[in-house]
């Protein structure tokens, strides 16, 4: 499997250090502390977002989307770096911060403002570990699925979030799934839930039908591992009319 975040952060981390090490040698003993401490800081996330490790709660995540003070005080330059590099990222790419696949379905990127948003105050399903929800936002249903950058939900995470998403499309609730930019984590639980609606015969097929939306979707190995694992033993049967969720 690739390693694909841990390999970059941990590049990240050399980088920081070699910038350290440079200072020191140059006598600026005071200011190459603070690229000591982000080296630190990237080469335990690259540990923990290692396919082998893979501690998406690492960060401190809590279920409301809310981060600690604790976990901005520890990972603050890593929750800064990947805030600033997602919207230099955005505003050069020129992508749509949501797409619409399916009646009341949108995947998308992180919703930084609420003009990235989609209308009808959506129900919100947020497969990122390392982006806040926005207070803004506090007053919509919320699902938080804690996932690493270029990793995908376990099967068990799909199904809990199809289900939840189903529920709320049964009560003519729009949903909204988003990661960081509408390409991977979220693309995967997007894909079974518009296998669960009927949408879709299966996950291949769904994913299809988003890329016709959202072009530059990618889904690596491990979202299609764990999507290939939730057809297997999935519990949510699918509905033309997007209504409840059974157990079968």
């Amino acid at each position: 499997m690739g390693l694909g975040i841990s390999v970059l952060i941990a590049l990240k981390a050399s980088f920081w250090f070699i910038i350290f090490t440079l200072l020191r040698i140059l006598g600026l003993p005071k200011l190459s502390l603070a690229f000591l401490y982000s080296s630190l800081v990237s080469f335990l996330v690259s540990v923990a977002s290692h396919p082998w490790i893979n501690l998406p709660l690492f960060l401190g995540k809590r279920p409301d989307g809310s981060f600690p003070i604790w976990s901005l005080v520890i990972f603050g330059p890593y929750l800064l770096f990947v805030r600033v590099f997602s919207k230099l990222r955005r505003l050069l790419s020129g992508e749509e911060p949501y797409s619409e696949v399916c009646e009341g379905v949108y995947v998308g990127g992180w919703p930084s403002s609420r003009k990235k948003m989609p209308p009808g105050d959506p129900a919100i399903v947020d497969c990122t570990c390392e982006f806040p929800r926005r207070s803004e936002f506090a007053g919509q249903p919320y699902l938080c699925v804690p996932t690493w950058d270029t990793r995908s939900p376990q099967p068990q995470e799909i199904e809990s979030a199809v289900k939840w998403a189903l529920r709320k499309r049964a009560q003519n609730k729009p949903v909204f799934i988003h990661c960081a930019y509408g390409h991977g984590r979220s693309v995967a639980v997007t894909c079974a839930l518009l296998v669960a609606l009927g949408v879709s015969e299966d996950w291949k097929n769904a994913e299809k039908v988003i890329k016709k939306s959202r072009p530059y979707i990618r889904m690596n190995a491990l979202h299609r591992q764990a999507l290939g694992e939730w057809s297997k033993h999935r519990l949510s049967t699918s509905t033309k009319n997007g209504g409840t969720d059974r157990v079968r």
